[in-house]
């Protein structure tokens, strides 16, 4: 019998724990090149949202991804970011 868990992990933006792969990963590399991660494998500092644009405008707004990773975030990469979860 497998009884192998599923990872949870908690959404920037409505603080709820969900199974990984219902959200979407969001990562920092070592160069700080901040991008979204649909596969789940890039290297880097990783922050989990939801599939939904409420949610990452509410990450967005209390500034949740700088302090996931450290660094101030430039809008273009939000709007960038924004644009791929609509797509997702």
């Amino acid at each position: 019998m497998n009884t192998r868990k599923v990872p949870l992990r908690k959404c920037l933006g409505c603080n709820e724990m969900k199974e990984k792969k219902e959200l979407v990963r969001v990562v920092r590399s070592k160069e700080g090149e901040i991008s979204l991660d649909l596969t789940g494998k890039k290297s880097g500092r990783g922050a989990y949202i939801c599939k939904s644009k409420a949610c990452f405008e509410k990450a967005r707004k209390a500034k949740r991804f700088e302090r996931a990773f450290s660094c101030m975030i430039s809008p273009e990469i939000f709007d960038r970011i924004a644009e791929e979860i609509d797509n997702e």
